[in-house]
């Protein structure tokens, strides 16, 4: 099937489209067809591959939250600490989950014996994945209900009541199984909360030194244009308006994870421009070739080492102080013993 399509992409069996993404599968056929022609005369060894080979975090959110909590359970999960195979967050909240639903179950919840039997990965994926974004109450039940929708499992008279359990099982257990990352973003988001509170918005300075502010505040005066094709609304939006407590607050936590995000990308690039390898990326999806694969793997925990081996939580607390000196900050929620330096012995930290 990879011969037929490297060779006949168009009037062949056509396998290259059945994939999840059919141009980088047919990419990849065409460069394991080569290698196979090279094999032939026993020189695969020899063959320079330019195709693209990337690696994931693992929940790259939840992998900031662990570190800086210190959260050892967390941290097994996404695979920070080093295991004999990759730790699977979507599939471990799946199954605790389903725990949880098959004990309502037994209780005779009506709710629960609707829903047993048809929690999965895939159902509870797209919801751990942005929980660490600030994902709402009624965005992930969107995301579960569209995911049981996707399954046709669940009619739709009761698709709104179990696509609602779900969603409150599912932060349940993301609660217990990152008791650290959930401290930290209530800490971020009670910060950020005092601070909004003065009619400040919220300000930062991330480990490389780029200083952030969140531009939220409350909708000026509205002004309605109306056209031969639409309405339009104009909003002023000028830096003199009252802050949006709200949205301040809101979006201070997945806003700050982000910005640890983009350090680490960045601090990965320099030191694969510095280590003379081909990079790129696409939020925590890392790039380079075959050949520099092990390198850029390295690479990537040593920079996540050297990011969070810094005090990030109180240099942050100690910027508040100063640029906010006349609010009160809650206490720094207390680190967990995670060794920290065992990442850089993790085979599938991104894998």
């Amino acid at each position: 099937m990879i011969l037929d399509s490297a060779e006949k992409p168009l009037d062949g069996n056509r396998w290259w489209l059945s994939a999840e993404d059919p141009w980088q599968a047919l990419a990849c056929c065409f460069e394991l067809k080569n290698i196979f022609e090279y094999s032939k005369h026993s020189l695969a060894i020899t063959y320079i591959s330019n195709l693209g080979v990337h690696m994931n975090g693992s929940c790259n959110g939840l992998q900031h939250y662990a570190a800086m909590g210190g959260d050892e359970t967390g941290g097994r999960l996404v695979n920070i600490l080093p295991g004999p195979k990759p730790g699977d967050i979507y599939s471990g909240v799946a199954e605790l989950v389903s725990e949880k639903v098959a004990r309502d179950a037994a209780r005779g919840d009506p709710i629960a014996l609707l829903t047993h039997g048809k929690v999965s990965r895939k159902i509870v994926k797209q919801t751990v994945m942005t929980s660490v974004y600030g994902v709402t109450l009624v965005g992930a039940r969107l995301q579960i209900q569209n995911a049981l929708k996707d399954k046709g499992e669940v009619s739709e008279d009761d698709i709104f009541k179990i696509s609602m359990y779900l969603t409150k099982l599912t932060f349940d257990a993301l609660k217990e199984m990152f008791l650290g990352a959930k401290s930290i973003m209530e800490w971020l988001a009670d910060c950020a909360k005092a601070i909004a509170k003065t009619n400040k918005a919220v300000c930062w300075t991330t480990p490389l030194g780029l200083p952030v502010v969140q531009p939220y505040r409350k909708p000026g005066k509205k002004q309605l244009i109306k056209t031969l094709v639409q309405t339009v609304v104009l909003l002023d939006e000028a830096d003199d308006l009252p802050v949006s407590t709200a949205r301040q607050t809101s979006a201070f936590p997945p806003n700050f994870v982000h910005s640890l995000d983009s350090t680490h990308m960045m601090l990965t690039a320099m030191a694969c421009k510095e280590a003379g390898i081909t990079y790129g990326s696409v939020h925590d999806s890392f790039w380079t070739h075959a050949g520099t694969i092990e390198k850029m793997s390295e690479i990537l925990g040593q920079e996540f080492y050297n990011l969070h081996s810094q005090p990030i939580l109180e240099q942050l607390n100690e910027n508040f102080k100063i640029k906010y000196p006349n609010v009160i900050l809650p206490p720094i929620p207390k680190r967990g013993n995670m060794d920290l330096a065992l990442v850089l012995q993790s085979p599938y930290f991104f894998h």
